[in-house]
């Protein structure tokens, strides 16, 4: 029989997202707090210890010491990127500590019903920065430097910025009793629910927003969800929690846009090297999102510095660069980095007539110097020829002054259709090594998925490849075969074959619902009856831990059918099964 699985971990022991509107939960402290932001930091610049945390807020949130450090690090622009003024941007970094949120564990709805991309990281935190920079004759450095960082397990980068924009200006004129009452007010939000309309009030201004649900139609526009509430004053309804502007992010490069999705998909090692960490940030996470709905299953980090605990890790020359995407500012990464494969070096943004002026494609060798011009430095070559109908679109968008978001709508649908081509061929296979459904009996284990066979899935290529919903033309073999070496492949698979086993066990459970039990216990000794309920009581503890897609009436059933087996025993065995 197999191992039964606990649900009785008290880490695991936690709250749905029905309990944390409840009445109970909203007594707790920082429930509805923590269902969004672990918690919220003021970095300050002190003269002998440099950055410095200066507020953690709610007070007593344990972070480690060395998510201290890289939180105050990571918080501050470096010295060369010059950053006058007011400047948002995000990094995400890894979490050090063993430890679950004090307040607020969410028991994994919440991922199992949202998009891939925009699952809640278990072993990452985002940090959302809004830093200040002014000249301050009063402080001894002659200026004020400060940050504001919302940290949070969420990818929502445009619904926190948005945020920021709101609390951190009022913050820095009235400093910590604003943020408390902030805080107070996030802790009065609902749960962060896919696929409902949700009004966030914070300081005298409700912010509408929905989060995706994976029952949404990839690529689709947000739906619109008719509140009957008369909200006054109106709410700032943002259209997305989490779209960046990409044609914005990805200006210099369009005409690359082709060779970065591959190096996406492939999961390859790549540097963005930018004037600033608004513009490394926003690339990163633009990059990420290039392969939607894949997932990104690498790491990267948006912003990334010197200090950085993984700094030592992510140069060394002894081994080939990680699997990951690295966000910088700082020159000096050109030297230290020069092992690396590929190198995206951005500058200001410089226009040549009415378009943005693109970067070229350049061998790595003439990565030497620190004032390296702009450009992609590699020796990839792309599998796929280049598609010059959409630059070519783009262009004339440019010049026809098209709204960014249109043209961002454009490239997004191009990539969506792009992964897609890639992607169908392989869902299509996949589904041939699902077991039928008439070979699953009730009186036996599930079969099991199929192996995936690469030799198996190139033959399905000859008849039901890319080539049925793309034009693009290149060379789809190879490139198939290189991404099945890749981090992507990897943590497609396996969520995929988790997917598929769970319905296979879901499947079984229902042909035990609708088979006749009575008639098979007629030929039964006691050994064998008993060792049934064992065994169906094993699988409907896994059916509700691992939330297996079977409707609840089948598990009311089976409950069921259980008791009437267990009646049907001596009285001795119905004791000890009972108190089992």
């Amino acid at each position: 029989m197999e191992l039964m699985c606990s649900c009785d971990d008290p880490r695991r022991r936690v709250r749905g997202y029905s309990d944390v509107s409840s009445p109970t939960s909203s007594r707790l402290p920082w429930a509805r707090f923590s269902a969004w932001l672990e918690c919220v930091c003021v970095v300050t610049f002190d003269l002998e210890l440099g950055q410095a945390m200066e507020l953690v807020y709610p007070h007593d949130l344990r972070l480690t010491d060395k998510e201290k450090t890289s939180i105050c690090y990571l918080s501050f622009p470096d010295s060369y990127s010059g950053c006058l003024g007011d400047t948002q941007f995000s990094f995400r970094l890894r979490q050090t500590g063993g430890q679950w949120s004090t307040w607020f564990v969410e028991d994994g709805t919440y991922n199992r019903e949202v998009p891939v991309a925009l699952q809640k990281e278990t072993a990452h935190y985002f940090g959302y920065v809004y830093f200040r920079q002014v000249k301050d004759s009063s402080v001894k450095r002659g200026y004020f430097q400060k940050s504001l960082v919302l940290v949070s397990r969420f990818p929502f980068v445009k619904l926190f910025h948005s945020l920021l924009q709101l609390i951190a200006p009022e913050y820095f004129d009235k400093l910590e009793p604003c943020l408390e009452a902030v805080c107070n007010e996030i802790d009065q939000w609902p749960a962060p629910v896919p696929g409902q309309t949700l009004n966030l009030p914070v300081m005298g201004v409700v912010i509408q927003v929905r989060i995706p649900c994976k029952s949404d139609t990839p690529g689709s526009s947000p739906q619109r969800q008719l509140n009957q509430e008369n909200l006054l004053p109106a709410p700032f309804v943002l259209p997305s929690v989490q779209e960046l502007d990409l044609f914005r992010c990805f200006q210099p490069v369009l005409i690359h846009i082709q060779m970065l999705w591959e190096l996406m998909l492939l999961g390859e090692p790549v540097v963005v090297m930018a004037p600033s960490p608004t513009i490394s940030s926003e690339t990163v996470l633009a990059l990420t999102s290039c392969i939607a709905p894949l997932k990104y299953c690498c790491d990267y980090r948006p912003y990334f510095t010197i200090h950085d605990n993984e700094f030592k890790e992510y140069t060394t020359r002894t081994q080939a660069p990680p699997n990951i995407i690295l966000g910088v500012t700082n020159p000096f990464f050109i030297k230290t980095l020069q092992q690396w494969p590929h190198i995206i070096r951005l500058g200001e943004l410089k226009m040549s007539g009415d378009l943005p002026k693109q970067v070229k494609v350049k061998k790595l060798t003439k990565l030497k110097t620190l004032d390296t011009k702009p450009g992609i430095y590699t020796s990839y070559k792309t599998f796929l020829h280049k598609d010059k109908t959409l630059i070519k679109r783009l262009l004339k968008g440019i010049q026809r002054k098209r709204p960014s978001e249109v043209q961002s709508a454009l490239l997004r649908r191009h990539l969506l259709e792009l992964t897609q081509s890639f992607i169908i061929p392989l869902e299509r296979y996949l589904a041939s090594l699902m077991p039928l459904q008439r070979a699953i009996t009730p009186w036996k284990n599930p079969p099991q998925v199929r192996p995936f066979r690469q030799e198996e899935f190139f033959k399905s290529l000859e008849h039901a490849g890319p080539q049925l919903t793309s034009t693009q033309k290149g060379d789809w073999l190879s490139f198939y075969r290189r991404f099945f070496r890749s981090p992507n492949f990897d943590g497609w698979y396996r969520q995929r074959h988790k997917e598929m086993s769970q319905k296979l066990q879901a499947l079984h459970l229902e042909a035990i619902c609708e088979a006749n039990i009575e008639v098979w216990m007629k030929e039964k000794s006691e050994v064998e009856i008993v060792d049934l309920v064992l065994k169906l009581r094993d699988k409907l503890m896994r059916a509700r831990c691992q939330h297996l897609p079977v409707k609840e009436e089948v598990l009311h059933k089976l409950e069921m059918y259980t008791d009437m087996i267990i009646s049907s025993l001596p009285e001795d065995l119905q004791s000890i099964l009972q108190h089992h």
